[in-house]
């Protein structure tokens, strides 16, 4: 016997429950939940009225109506900012802890930019007070103590943290130390 589908509110709190999601992500994977769900529902109801009906899943389903959802996302993800359990400054918080240890601001800044999201000055400046230790670690732990001997290293330990989202100065100062 197959178990009811989850509220969709109860979705989103087991999503939230998981880790911090930005208000658009959570919209975002809570439409395509949706979605599925609905195609599911016209599979079932097709497979029943005829059996041997074949869905590839690629049209939205019978009786989906895209505004309608849409709206009752927006309406439960207002209510759960209200609520407390969805918070953009929570997310940006969480999303600083877990990013800084690997990466630099400037890509932090562009992950949190996918978000919608950007930093305040208060952290901005104290991402950029750290860099270059974050930076010092991130190279220890990929190249270990011992310096580049030749520009073929030096370039390929610079592109790396220049990928990694450190700022071109404190690769430099990092690499010339």
């Amino acid at each position: 016997m197959a178990r009811a589908p989850l509220s969709l509110k109860a979705r989103a709190i087991g999503l939230l429950a998981q880790r911090e999601h930005s208000r658009a992500e959570l919209r975002r994977k809570l439409l395509r939940i949706e979605l599925q769900q609905a195609r599911r529902a016209a599979l079932a109801k097709a497979s029943a009225a005829t059996s041997g009906a074949d869905d590839d899943g690629s049209e939205p389903a019978a009786g989906y109506d895209a505004p309608t959802t849409e709206a009752a996302v927006d309406a439960l993800l207002d209510a759960l900012a209200a609520d407390g359990y969805l918070n953009e400054t929570r997310f940006v918080e969480s999303r600083l802890h877990v990013r800084a240890g690997r990466f630099g601001a400037q890509r932090i800044q562009q992950e949190l930019a996918q978000h919608g999201l950007k930093l305040d000055a208060e952290q901005q400046a104290a991402l950029r007070a750290t860099e270059l230790e974050r930076a010092r670690e991130v190279w220890l732990r990929r190249f270990g103590a011992e310096p580049a001997r030749d520009a073929t290293e030096r370039a390929r330990q610079s592109r790396f943290l220049l990928a990694r989202g450190f700022a071109p100065e404190v690769v430099r100062r990092l690499l010339r130390a």
